[in-house]
């Protein structure tokens, strides 16, 4: 990990934030790619991918809870830490950035609600079988 005066640099496999770790920033991904993973049950699962002009870590500027998954860097990956205080700041003079998170978070949110509704549908199914 290397930091630079446009983020920092992130190695391949190398963890950006940690599951279970406090934090109260977000990061916005320069360059490259990063990995999601959640672990459950001891195991660690592939949630997602993410890659340039994407965001993550956002809930951490709206509540103060453990970060719900590890991300890693997935190849070199040049990503941009913004805390709360320069978030709210950056708000105040461009109202639309909040909007723009505003739009990542429900995405997220609606793609969960589709992934609920699946596997439902895939238990109810499992259960008729039965």
């Amino acid at each position: 990990m290397t930091t630079g005066a446009l983020g920092t640099v992130y190695r391949d496999g190398d963890t950006i934030v940690h599951q279970g770790e406090m934090g109260d920033t977000m990061y916005v991904i320069q360059q490259g790619k990063v990995e999601v993973l959640r672990e459950e049950a001891g195991r660690m699962f592939r949630l997602t991918e993410l890659g340039a002009g994407e965001l993550f870590g956002e809930m951490a500027l709206c509540e103060k809870a453990p970060r719900s998954a590890t991300v890693r860097a997935v190849g070199e990956a040049r990503v941009l830490t913004v805390d709360r205080r320069t978030f709210l700041r950056r708000v105040q003079e461009d109202p639309s950035l909040a909007f723009r998170v505003l739009q990542t978070m429900s995405a997220r949110i609606r793609s969960l609600d589709g992934e609920v509704a699946r596997l439902r549908e895939q238990s109810r199914a499992a259960q008729m079988e039965r």
